[in-house]
């Protein structure tokens, strides 16, 4: 694959945020983290991002208001939820609206590979 991948990740707690980043850079993705939806709607890496990796609980835009701002505004970036929340509904509502998966946290960082993978495979070279 000629395009570079770029993984966003969003999550306000900060560790679990680095801990989700840094295994993706450290297997060769580049791993941007942000601690806010806005932060990474405001940011340069809403055009570039490959995958994004979001938790559902999030102060402001939660991840399913984000999911459906960029569905709404042509972005049709994979997003993988995490959350240490699950609920059935929301679960469904994510995955209906094309969530490629729904971990709930914690989770093993195979799983969040796995899922990754999926998200990726589709993608333009």
């Amino acid at each position: 694959m000629n395009r570079k991948i770029i993984i966003s990740v969003i999550d306000d707690d900060p560790l679990v945020r680095d801990s989700t980043v840094d295994p993706m850079n450290s297997i060769g993705y580049e791993a941007i983290g942000f601690e806010s939806a806005e932060k990474f709607l405001d940011s340069d890496q809403l055009k570039n991002t490959s995958c994004l990796i979001t938790d559902l609980q999030l102060p402001g835009l939660n991840g399913i208001q984000l999911q459906e701002q960029l569905q709404r505004s042509g972005h049709r970036t994979p997003v993988i939820f995490m959350t240490a929340f699950p609920q059935a509904a929301l679960r469904a509502r994510a995955l209906a609206a094309g969530a490629v998966a729904f971990l709930s946290k914690p989770f093993k960082e195979s799983a969040l590979l796995s899922s990754l993978d999926d998200a990726l495979r589709d993608l333009p070279s």
